[in-house]
């Protein structure tokens, strides 16, 4: 018999292989030293191997670990400063990130790591412009990271609709360099748990001849493009004043949309411009509530999957989405495409599961090692309590209601362990290497002492939220 580190046994696996969910019954999965070393009927596996530890549970589903493809983690201290409010970014969020310093963005994202792992994720997409920054804190808790640094010439002022942005070629440089530098000391870090992506943050924001190094250089290193694209009438308006051409017609020239991108958000493109991204090779990543809030719009995911694109999903931020919940974004993205479609069938939720497992992990080019349950891929996994109120009852015949109840029901305490490359990250509702106490209170104390820093700024915009405060409505 062949001893191996962990044996995980649960009456359900949800596997992700094939074209569906991949349903096992009554199955047992062999991990060793970070990998899948088997998974089969339980008779067969614990005839086979012995392991140093056993997760043997009743009543429940081992899933792949989630992965949140889009987040900008570090703003997570900012939650519920820019909701219900137009010109998000510029009216709603700018007087508080404005304040923001690295110590304030780092308990931000202690924050929102520590609310996503106990809600099943376990692959993290940061988008930021230090994300390096963020390395010891991935490493410590045990999660897998995609980093992506930000690339941007326009500079950092609050712009009134209608004003062209105003480029600094040499704040462009910096900012590749700082990318390059990241890329040569961390790609693979961690046991190769940690990989750099390359960041314009938007084809607004840099300049064509930027973009176009851009685009070599991470060819060059057989990495990808991670970029808001046609995020909003705001880009479009923008990239209409310098180009006369819409972002992703203008990509599109410039031969930009290929399978290096991946295409964050599509919020103002129309299914036709949706299915060309696609066409191309390109990738997509949604975040249905971030968007809903922000613009209360539905991108046109649909359209990319129809034209054979991959769709992941991503939690983007909490000043915009309020959370880091994947199981809250199957939700979202499922009610909202039934809405713009009018039709019940539309984005079941066996599909937006595989969005935020397999589909995810192909978009983002990591599917060779996570986003399934098999033999031969890092052990990434997450048990789901069936008992708890919101999943229960469990159907099984003459169909299984686990994934509905999940999708729809789920509330994300229901995650009650996750594991990364088999080891064991969070577990009976505490992480196992982060005190989340001292997290929350160090970032209450940090928003106490940024509110004021912000308040001449909030109050000279005088956009919805400071006019809620005004009428007693906040």
């Amino acid at each position: 018999m062949e001893k191996v580190d962990l044996l995980v046994s649960a009456p359900h696996f949800f596997t992700m292989e094939g074209d569906g969910l991949g349903h096992r019954s009554n199955s047992t999965m062999a991990v060793d030293r970070g990998k899948i070393l088997a998974l089969g009927p339980r008779p067969e596996i614990l005839n086979l191997y012995r392991g140093h530890r056993t997760i043997d549970v009743e009543n429940h589903a081992v899933l792949p670990g989630f992965i949140d493809a889009h987040m900008h983690i570090t703003l997570c201290g900012l939650r519920g400063l820019a909701q219900d409010t137009g010109y998000w970014m510029m009216y709603g969020l700018a007087p508080f990130s404005h304040q923001m310093d690295e110590a304030t963005g780092i308990l931000g994202a202690q924050l929102a790591v520590a609310e996503a792992v106990r809600a099943g994720t376990t692959t993290f997409g940061e988008f930021g412009r230090r994300p390096d920054l963020l390395i010891p804190l991935f490493e410590k808790v045990g999660v897998r990271a995609q980093i992506t640094v930000t690339i941007r010439e326009a500079l950092d002022r609050i712009y009134n609709p209608g004003e062209l942005y105003e480029f600094d070629a040499a704040r462009g440089e910096r900012m590749l360099d700082t990318c390059l530098d990241i890329f040569a000391r961390f790609n693979h870090a961690a046991d190769g748990r940690i990989t750099v992506l390359f960041g314009p943050q938007g084809p607004d924001f840099v300049s064509r001849d930027l973009l176009l190094r851009i685009q070599k250089l991470a060819r060059d290193r057989q990495t990808k493009i991670h970029m808001h694209t046609q995020q909003g009438d705001r880009e479009t308006a923008q990239m209409m004043m310098r180009y006369e051409k819409r972002p992703i017609a203008w990509l599109d020239e410039i031969g930009y949309l290929d399978e290096t991108l991946i295409a964050v958000h599509l919020t103002d493109a129309d299914e036709n411009e949706a299915q060309l991204v696609a066409r191309r090779g390109a990738a997509m990543t949604l975040c249905s509530g971030s968007i809903g809030i922000i613009d209360g719009v539905v991108p046109p995911a649909r359209a990319f999957q129809e034209a054979g694109g991959m769709v992941a999903l991503g939690s983007d931020q909490a000043p915009g989405n309020n959370n880091h919940n994947m199981i809250n974004e199957m939700k979202l993205t499922a009610l909202f495409n039934k809405i713009r479609y009018q039709d019940p069938e539309v984005m079941p939720a066996w599909r937006v599961l595989r969005m935020a497992t397999i589909e995810g992990a192909r978009a983002l080019g990591l599917d060779a090692s996570v986003g399934s349950l098999a033999a031969g891929k890092q052990a990434d996994f997450i048990l789901v309590d069936l008992t708890r109120p919101s999943l229960a009852p469990v159907y099984t015949e003459p169909m299984r209601n686990i994934v509905p109840n999940l999708v729809y029901s789920g509330r994300g305490d229901e995650v009650s362990l996750a594991a990364v490359d088999g080891r064991v990250i969070y577990e009976d509702g505490q992480l196992v290497h982060l005190d989340e106490s001292a997290v929350v209170s160090a970032v209450q104390e940090a928003a106490d002492r940024l509110g004021p820093r912000a308040a001449d700024e909030f109050w000279k915009v005088n956009g919805t939220n400071a006019r809620f405060m005004k009428e007693g409505k906040l």
